[in-house]
């Protein structure tokens, strides 16, 4: 598979609404004003000097919808971000958001008026018990990191309420996704980073080490953060409880499991879901989220409030005994809860089964096709996603980062790049379940003409990407002295 070097479009890239300029011309014409005139404001408000475009309509809606045309997005091409999980979302599950019922439901009404909406959460508590094998559900947390939190939270009020304030550190695998530490952190705990042996799992030496009447818990993502199933999980979780520790669990990978195998039977006591990874719910945008947190008996008391229950007279909103508190306003994000529900409703048990099947079939067919052109640190089968490594091409010049500016050419999202951090040149690659078999065959196409070009031509390689309205940015710049409003050009 060849890239086609013709540019995609005549216009040149870049162009902004001021090179189409020509002085005079007006998006409309308003008639003579029949009012007086009110004076500007004084001062600093008005900004003299502007260089304002002056275009037609016309040229303003193509240039507007051109621009629309260069986002990319998971309903334009695949997205293969590994740990992030960017499938396809229904839109049958957004038609179910918009149910003017749903959609207009008021989160003060009393409950009496809101008993198909507490309905609705109760039975999707329910539904993510079943899945994860927990007990107890709160929907309140509105992100997965808010979940996570919420997690530690409860990891803390769980060691406090039994006086045992000796616990002051928590461990974290080096793999883990970045958040773990950082909230850890922010529960006031210290940080421990754990090995991973030589096949990708925790390190069962460095843990026993580490473990000891300050430690907290623990937490791990299963499958991890290198797409592998840490097989060791049992033995993990046996050794933290002999230590009174807690094992938390982050939910980020839950689509690798779903209706076949549980984290609570594997000894998780908390954890996290993100329902944008696993259930389908928008992703990414900056919009709104849920991370619901999952427990086990014991920590049922000190689940964030509210918690859906039910009774003879109906559905309502509580606090458990113990409570770690809201998390936020009202009983979290509820339109993104109902897409879920959706979601689980739609598929059922053989169907969420089905979507665990075809995640990691898709990921290991990704691995067998591109095994050998591209390094494999832990070389066995994988889960939902595979991590591959770019250090046979960067030995010749080529870094992972200019392969992945190099997808794009070949109309392609690059994948996550550089993470995990133990693994050198990472190339994380998640195909999702929702991926054809066709589809994946381009994404390999793509990447085996990537390779070639490495060995033949590398410079068209690391110069890439060649077709997009700007090149190769300054990344570091860019995050350290931010544009924060837009500037004409000098």
């Amino acid at each position: 598979m060849a890239a086609d070097l013709t540019p995609p479009v005549a216009r040149p890239a870049g162009q902004t609404l001021l090179d189409l300029s020509v002085p005079g011309r007006r998006a409309s014409s308003l008639p003579a004003c029949d009012v007086p005139l009110a004076p500007l404001p004084a001062g600093p408000l008005v900004r003299q000097g502007l260089r304002l475009p002056e275009v037609s309509e016309v040229e303003v809606v193509r240039y507007f919808t051109r621009l629309s045309t260069l986002n990319y997005s998971v309903e334009t091409g695949m997205y293969p971000l590994g740990s992030c999980t960017m499938k396809y979302n229904p839109k049958r599950h957004e038609d179910g958001a918009r149910l003017p019922g749903f959609a207009w439901a008021h989160p003060l009404a009393p409950e009496a008026a809101s008993q198909g909406v507490l309905q609705v959460l109760h039975e999707l508590q329910g539904y993510l018990a079943e899945i994860t094998g927990m007990t107890g559900v709160s929907l309140a947390p509105m992100a997965g990191a808010h979940g996570e939190f919420a997690g530690i939270l409860i990891m803390r009020a769980y060691h406090q309420s039994r006086g045992d304030t000796a616990r002051t550190k928590v461990l974290v695998p080096d793999s883990a996704h970045g958040t773990n530490p950082a909230t850890a952190a922010m529960a006031g705990y210290q940080v421990q980073a754990i090995r991973s042996d030589a096949k990708g799992n925790c390190d069962l030496d460095d843990l026993r080490n580490a473990l000891g009447p300050n430690v907290a818990g623990m937490m791990l993502t299963q499958p991890n953060t290198l797409g592998l199933f840490d097989t060791n999980i049992l033995e993990i979780a046996a050794e933290l409880h002999r230590h009174g520790a807690v094992l938390y669990g982050d939910g980020a990978n839950m689509n690798a499991l779903l209706g076949r195998a549980k984290p609570g039977a594997m000894g998780f006591d908390v954890m996290h879901l993100n329902l944008h990874k696993t259930f389908s719910t928008p992703h990414g945008g900056g919009g709104p989220g849920a991370g619901p947190v999952c427990v086990a008996p014991h920590l049922l008391p000190f689940l964030p409030t509210p918690v859906i229950t039910q009774d003879a007279g109906g559905y309502h909103l509580t606090a458990p005994e113990a409570t770690i508190g809201p998390m936020g306003g009202f009983h979290g994000n509820f339109g993104v809860l109902l897409r879920a529900y959706a979601y689980i409703r739609t598929l059922g048990e053989a169907g969420l089964r089905e979507v665990t099947d075809n995640a990691v079939l898709n990921a290991n067919y990704l691995r067998s096709r591109l095994a050998g052109l591209y390094a494999l640190k832990y070389d066995r089968p994988c889960m939902h996603e595979v991590v591959l490594a770019g250090t046979l091409q960067k030995a010749k010049g080529v870094n992972t980062l200019a392969i992945a500016k190099r997808l794009i050419d070949y109309g392609f999202h690059p994948p996550t790049i550089y993470f995990p951090l133990i693994v050198e040149e990472a190339l994380m690659v998640e195909p999702t379940e929702t991926e054809s078999r066709e589809n994946l065959d381009a994404f390999v196409a793509a990447m085996q003409a990537i390779a070639r070009e490495v060995e033949e031509s590398p410079e068209v390689v690391r110069s890439a990407p060649h077709f997009t309205p700007v090149g190769r940015l300054d990344e570091a710049t860019a995050a350290r002295k931010p544009y924060l409003r837009w500037r004409p050009s000098e």
